[in-house]
């Protein structure tokens, strides 16, 4: 706590000597500004990121700010120990406390973080909240995905202000919580920094991967239709391309493809005239929307990489996050081998470089990362030597989710004791219910050894093999006929944790849900809450979580589904506080979800209500410190849909053990505790009004679990153990 409140101090110091913000635009000329006239390149400069990001790195540039702390190794534990229950907020999602209210005024409101305090959370992650989207001429335009294309270290005036989001800082610091703010160091939209990239001004070119055409192959190139400032290119038009050496070709991945929208990961822009008289056209590379230009991080300019870093800046010394997360940072390299043709993008090493320098200024200046990787376990285990101090347990959920839409824990026993053999330690994994995202369902471990054999359903599978055959379970369960509220997303499921629980319990409509129903699905709503919160690491869940929405009708956002993002059936508004009942969509439009829990302020009066039944989970959590704890064991077991993990805790020599029957029929079954004293006893945690269970001589512990029921039992040790 002393290094923490130094590291604060010092960073009070250096905006105390440098400032707090980054110069403004001037204003007042727009008027006499036109796209093809004197001044509008220097317009564009003072709102591009990277002149605001070389204006930061000036006021930290030889200060003593960057060398306070270790900053070269990920610090998962110790990022944990700062927050280990979190909020994960969507802004466009967010039902204001009041009409007119903003998204940052709702965040910060006294009564939710009254709310936030009694289930637990320590942390709240923002989600995207600067401007985003794009610049026309001298006009802002709107956001393509959800605000992860930003253009400008601003506040989005959609959610807010500036002094709003400090404000929201302040009320987390009240309370003695965090803000987790974001980064994005994959791509940009086309904002100032794009449109001068294209005029081939200074070194705004090299923030981009992007590549002027000579003007003698713009026939290879289709016109620009009107109304767009760029094409996508066809399958044909990109080997042509790459036939004369101008780009590495086609990738695999793949993502938002959408025939006539998304053909490839590659897009031509119109002719545009540069500052120096020059007419080009550029074909830029996107992984994701035509307005993600992609960017380049192994440019000779290295502007990529200072205007990303200037970002992280902002966010921890302007807007005192305490932590960010690098969004779409899994591909920043990209290269194509001679011999075979094959282009290599993920899992590239220059993705972990560019990682470990993010990571690295991070914890110079006081702050911690995470990220959001579907890595196989190799990578997830690569990354733990440099790089983000936290992961999105991508590594497990696909693995619960399976067992519970199937009632066999098989799959996910497995995945444990691959992240055993990998050295993967849950401690440092951000385990969540429901994001933004969908359910994904990659896979990406099985793919990566698709030709190595695993054992599954009483035989053995290649990875290929497993990975078509769990997905297919999945998706037989989770889509329709048989669950038409949800719909497929690349290899993932758009839904909600609430609408996953409903295809569990075969619920084929959910406009005709019954209180029982309802009940039933809480039940397994907190089963998975549970699953989630007992083991080591960060536990995290969404304001969809919170109320038990579900997913919406398709129609309702149909305009939004058009380029086939299917995920807006699962990013409903929610109203957490309950101020603002009349309210009918979001401030970004999205209508309101059905929410089966309610606002936090009157579940929270309701002793049986999710929120309140979380916040005792919770509070058992936080006092066994079992954010910190180390996985010690997953015994073998021979019910299909149990889980047994062995804990041992942090400063006790005493175990906690979690287990899980995520079937349907009740398991009764003797599990070997390593570790556990002879003739001893476990005592449930989260009802100690239970008797006791006995440990025979052996250390072996009966479990006796109803369907669809977890518990967390204590092992009581001699001190002459050493505690983990």
């Amino acid at each position: 706590m002393k290094r923490l409140l130094l590291g604060f101090a010092v960073l009070c110091a250096a905006a105390l000597v440098y400032g707090t913000d980054v110069p403004a635009p001037a204003g007042g000329h727009e008027g006499q500004l036109s796209p093809d006239g004197p001044g509008y390149t220097q317009w564009l400069e003072e709102r591009s990121m990277l002149h605001q990001a070389q204006a930061l790195a000036q006021r930290y540039s030889g200060n003593s700010a960057q060398w306070q702390r270790p900053y070269g190794v990920p610090q998962p534990r110790a990022a944990s120990a700062r927050a280990s229950v979190w909020f994960t907020a969507y802004p466009a999602s967010i039902i204001a406390a009041a009409p007119g209210a903003s998204v940052l005024s709702t965040l910060a409101d006294e009564r939710l973080w009254s709310a936030f305090q009694a289930i637990g959370i320590q942390g709240v992650h923002t989600g995207p909240m600067k401007r985003s989207g794009g610049i026309d001429g001298l006009a802002y335009t709107p956001s393509v995905d959800g605000n992860f294309d930003r253009i400008s270290f601003d506040i989005d005036p959609a959610f807010g202000t500036e002094e709003q989001y400090k404000s929201l800082v302040q009320t987390a610091r009240t309370h003695g919580a965090i803000v987790i703010g974001d980064v994005i160091p994959g791509h940009t939209g086309k904002g100032a920094d794009f449109r001068l990239a294209e005029r081939a001004y200074r070194d705004y070119p090299g923030i981009y991967h992007m590549v002027h055409i000579e003007p003698a192959d713009w026939g290879l190139l289709p016109p620009v239709p009107a109304g767009h400032d760029s094409v996508n290119l066809s399958p044909a038009i990109v080997d042509a391309l790459q036939a004369k050496g101008y780009i590495v070709g086609m990738l695999s991945s793949k993502i938002f493809y959408q025939p006539g929208v998304k053909d490839s990961d590659w897009s031509a822009t119109d002719i545009v005239r540069g500052v120096d008289g020059v007419s080009r056209r550029w074909v830029y590379l996107h992984y994701f929307k035509q307005g993600q230009p992609t960017l380049n991080w192994l440019d000779p300019s290295f502007a990529a990489q200072r205007l990303v870093i200037g970002d992280a800046i902002h966010e921890l010394s302007v807007l005192g996050d305490g932590m960010v997360r690098l969004d779409a940072n899994g591909l920043l390299g990209i290269e194509r081998d001679p011999r075979t043709g094959h282009v290599w993008s993920e899992g590239h090493p220059l993705s972990n470089t560019s990682n470990q320098l993010i990571g690295d200024m991070v914890r110079k200046l006081g702050g911690f990362t995470f990220q959001e990787l579907a890595l196989a376990f190799d990578n997830v285990h690569e990354a733990k030597n440099g790089g983000a101090d936290l992961s999105y347990d991508f590594v497990t959920r696909p693995g619960y989710e399976h067992a519970l839409l199937t009632g066999d824990a098989q799959f996910l026993r497995l995945i444990f004791q691959l992240m055993r053999q990998y050295d993967i330690d849950p401690a440092g994994l951000i385990h969540a219910l429901q994001n933004h995202d969908e359910l994904t369902m990659g896979l990406g471990h099985f793919v990566a050894h698709g030709s190595e054999v695993f054992p599954l359903h009483g035989g053995q599978m290649t990875g290929k093999q497993l990975r078509d055959t769990v997905q297919s379970e999945m998706y037989t369960r989770l889509l329709e006929p048989n669950a038409p509220y949800n719909l497929k997303f690349g290899d993932g499921v758009a839904s909600t944790t609430a609408t996953i629980i409903t295809a569990t319990l075969g619920i084929k409509d959910i406009t005709k849900l019954t209180p029982a129903d309802v009940g039933k699905i809480k039940r397994l709503h907190l089963l998975l809450a549970f699953y989630n919160a007992f083991q080591p690491g960060v536990f995290a869940l969404s304001g969809w979580d919170l109320v038990g929405a579900l997913t919406l009708p398709a129609a309702v956002v149909k305009d939004r589904l058009a380029d086939g993002d299917t995920r807006w059936i699962n990013r409903g508004a929610y109203d957490l506080i309950g101020s603002n009942p009349k309210a009918t969509r979001s401030a970004a439009g999205l209508p309101v979800a059905v929410a089966l829990y309610g606002p936090l302020p009157k579940q929270l009066k309701r002793q049986d209500s999710f929120a309140s039944q979380l916040a005792r989970m919770l509070k058992v959590r936080a006092d066994l410190h079992l954010y910190a704890a180390q996985l010690t064991e997953v015994p073998a077991v021979q019910a299909k849909g149990l889980l047994v993990l062995v804990h041992a805790l942090p400063d006790s020599p005493d175990l906690e053990v979690t287990a899980i029957n995520f079937a349907p029929a009740p398991v009764d079954e003797t599990v070997a505790i390593t570790g556990a004293p002879q003739n001893s006893n476990a005592a449930d945690v989260l009802d100690p009004k239970a008797p006791p269970l006995a440990i025979n001589a052996g250390g072996n512990l009966r479990l006796s679990l109803k369907g669809f029921e977890g518990r967390a039992l204590r092992i009581k040790r001699p001190a002459t153990h050493e505690s983990q």
